[in-house]
């Protein structure tokens, strides 16, 4: 199976919705997507992720995106408001500068971290990712995932989402204390894309490959174009 993973355009936060350039960047992602030969698509239930989703499902053709809850973006400090009080990546580089083994499975122990509504939805996600993932013909077996489809067969989806939320779900899945993931990713672009490929060998044991690890360089060529 193919999992793309690619987050949402230019954003109105206050809106949750895309701006103009928004717009325009999922139109030149959703474009870049149709070399993929993908089958199905999933999004963020949050307006940003969708308008982004929709793009690709417009022109592609493809049914409407299916929702995933969990996915909607991960909020950051001690109230509701998303990242009212800095955000995870900042934080990440604030603890190398301050010496901190990111690595550490007592992440969520440090002051950055500890008694933050970020630590309750990134584990939040990476549980519910496992389900789906089961869902999909993936199940989670201690640090892998067994295949448990009864015929081999590639497939590829699309899940369309945000920078926080793709972060905890690739420290999940490859086994990465979720700060020292932001501090590997950094600030994903807008519409940049992320490309996994878990086995599709039925009873297999494994891990998925990371193709492609936050690539926006549709927008990049497209701005070439244009100068």
């Amino acid at each position: 199976m193919k999992l793309i993973m690619v987050r949402h355009g230019d954003p109105d936060y206050e809106k949750d919705c895309l701006t103009e350039l928004g717009h325009e960047q999922a139109k030149i992602a959703a474009r870049r997507l149709l070399e993929e030969g993908i089958e199905e698509v999933y999004t963020s239930p949050l307006g940003r992720a969708r308008q982004t989703a929709q793009a690709f499902t417009e022109l592609s053709g493809i049914g409407p995106a299916h929702v995933l809850d969990f996915m909607k973006e991960i909020r950051f400090g001690t109230e509701e408001t998303l990242y009212k009080s800095g955000n995870p990546w900042l934080s990440a580089w604030k603890l190398i500068g301050e010496g901190h083994d990111l690595q550490s499975d007592n992440w969520r122990e440090y002051p950055e971290f500890a008694d933050n509504l970020a630590t309750v939805d990134v584990d939040r996600i990476m549980t519910e990712a496992d389900s789906w993932l089961a869902s999909l013909g993936y199940e989670r077996e201690g640090l892998y995932y067994r295949c448990t489809n009864e015929e081999e067969k590639e497939r590829t989806i699309a899940l369309f989402s945000h920078g926080g939320s793709s972060t905890a779900f690739l420290s999940r899945v490859f086994n990465i204390p979720f700060p020292y993931m932001c501090a590997i990713l950094g600030h994903m672009a807008h519409t940049s894309i992320t490309v996994l490929q878990f086995d599709p060998k039925p009873g297999l044991l494994s891990m998925p490959v990371a193709e492609v690890m936050v690539d926006a360089r549709h927008l990049r060529d497209v701005k070439k174009q244009g100068d």
